[in-house]
């Protein structure tokens, strides 16, 4: 991986900037790659815009912003409508399904995966650990980042008390990830006979 840029967006509240902390300090400290998290938040801390840009590499970081992200995380109407413009050629969109209706129109060039993240958070106990189920599936369809970096990493910066329904929350996403990457790969098979 040369040089990996990700966009993570939505709402105050919503764990948009601990997810992206969550994915750089599992990239640095327990993968061994480099990272560079910016964020951007509005003045309200709840229901207003925010976002996470993240450069992940194997190598030296040399420009720190991201310019064209491959991967965007969209976790509020808002963030899709004013961000899914800026994913790259071959990107992939991961968009809270329950929360992002209005999907941008699928096409060749990019994929648009909804992800029932409220809904799963809430199967596992709170709809507040919707983030850490869009960790899950961003970690299955990537590959980006280890699940083992992924899961220290959630346990050393989710509030004590709550790792164990964080943990849930990710596993959750990661098996849905897992699932829609299978069937990604099933239907490139048959398209391609």
């Amino acid at each position: 991986m040369k040089r990996l840029e990700v966009k993570l967006a939505g709402f105050g509240g919503q764990g948009i900037i601990l997810a992206g902390q969550i994915i750089g300090q599992a990239a640095v400290l327990f993968d061994q790659k480099n990272a560079v998290l910016t964020q951007s938040y509005g003045p309200e801390s709840r229901g207003g815009a925010c976002s996470a840009d993240l450069v992940i590499s194997e190598e030296e970081i040399l420009h720190p912003l991201v310019i064209k992200p491959q991967v965007m995380v969209v976790m509020s109407q808002e963030a899709h409508d004013r961000y899914a413009s800026e994913l790259a050629e071959g990107g992939m969109l991961l968009a809270d399904a329950d929360l992002v209706p209005l999907l941008a129109r699928r096409t060749k060039k990019r994929a648009l995966l909804a992800i029932p993240a409220t809904r799963l958070a809430e199967e596992v106990g709170r709809r507040i650990v919707a983030n850490m189920v869009m960790l899950g599936s961003f970690t299955a369809l990537t590959g980006a980042i280890s699940v083992e970096a992924m899961k220290r990493s959630i346990l050393s910066l989710v509030p004590k008390g709550t790792e164990g329904l964080n943990l849930q929350a990710f596993e959750r996403g990661y098996e849905y990830g897992k699932r829609l990457a299978a069937d990604r790969r099933e239907r490139s098979i048959e398209a391609e006979a």
